[in-house]
């Protein structure tokens, strides 16, 4: 199916994203001048590049609380904007490359599935073998084709189905995609993942630093999309909410608590861990040493959940703003 030069929009987001941001725009030159570059504070050459590559450019006003949903809307809004006649919006961070047949594919979905409000592929990272962190991101995008709950950060949406659900929510600073699609679900419309080439992600995390980080935000995405949605029918990430309270909170609580009291019986509590990640590793389909350090991981990553669980609910309880946790 043809594209329209007026049917297709793009919003790019970004920081500091340097030659990522420059391969992104150069993926999206068959859909330039309809791109729009949202530069939240860069301090390199982002917002020249993107000018220089024939993309509109927006500059988020930084005194303001910053979140990725508050650069995608205020993207959305100048899109269309400046071409009101746009029917479809492709949504991508800026340290993603997209596939060339992509936007077309998409495209082809949307027009022949009416009540499909989005549409996403496979997103793979850019250089899974980089380090233990970028291979456990390719891991997460690999998820099922099909009817989906939600998208991530990339994806083709209706823009009219957009603007009915009022897009995304601007104080959530991470799970915003997931909660954007509860909404649209709610409106009657449907998400879907097909089997298509969609985006080479870089997440370029190299250090267990920026990992910890990563986790602690996806623990407070949980307490947030529980919070909001966590009641029938979504339980919107409810049982996540509470595998994090209980490993990364609950147990170590008790384990000191009986440690106090009797320390061979607080030892013997810890010792759920080890057997935890067995438990894990027998259960996965991965090679042993694969499964076994993944296991490890997703141990240890309980805790940072647990983290930011508690972040939300300290900010929810004192009623102060969250403010992003950025880990790159």
């Amino acid at each position: 199916m043809h594209i329209s030069p007026a049917t297709v929009g793009v919003v790019i987001i970004g920081r500091n994203e340097g030659s990522r941001l420059i391969a992104c725009l150069d993926s999206l030159s068959s859909v330039i001048p309809q791109v729009v570059y949202v530069d939240s504070g860069s301090t390199d050459n982002s917002l020249n590049e993107a000018t220089s590559r024939g993309a509109q450019t927006v500059s988020l006003d930084m005194t303001q609380s910053f979140t990725a949903a508050r650069a995608r809307n205020a993207g959305f809004d100048q899109l269309i904007s400046l071409f009101p006649d746009i029917k479809f919006v492709q949504f991508v961070d800026g340290d993603c490359i997209i596939h060339a047949e992509w936007i077309r594919t998409a495209f082809d979905y949307l027009s022949s599935h009416p009540t499909v409000a989005v549409v996403c592929g496979r997103r793979r990272e850019l250089y899974p073998q980089k380090s233990i962190y970028n291979h456990f991101c390719d891991d997460e995008w690999n998820t099922s084709i099909g009817e989906a709950k939600a998208c991530g950060g990339d994806a083709l949406m209706r823009a009219d189905v957009f603007k009915l659900v009022a897009g995304y929510r601007e104080d959530l600073i991470a799970g915003e995609e997931p909660e954007l699609c509860i909404r649209l679900r709610q409106a009657g419309y449907t998400v879907w993942r097909i089997d298509a080439e969609m985006t080479l992600h870089d997440a370029a995390i190299t250090k267990f630093s920026q990992w910890w980080k990563r986790t602690t935000r996806a623990g407070h995405a949980f307490a947030e999309g529980a919070y909001l949605h966590g009641s029938a029918p979504e339980y919107h990430w409810v049982t996540e909410s509470r595998r994090a309270w209980v490993w990364g909170a609950l147990i170590p609580v008790l384990a000191l608590l009986m440690f106090i009291i009797k320390p061979l019986l607080g030892c013997i509590l810890l010792l759920i861990y080890p057997l935890q990640i067995l438990r894990l590793t027998l259960k996965s389909k991965q090679e042993f040493k694969d499964a076994f350090t993944q296991a490890i991981f997703m141990t240890i990553g309980k805790f940072a959940e647990a983290a930011g669980q508690i972040k939300f609910w300290c900010n929810h309880f004192f009623k102060q703003k969250a403010k992003i946790i950025e880990y790159k």
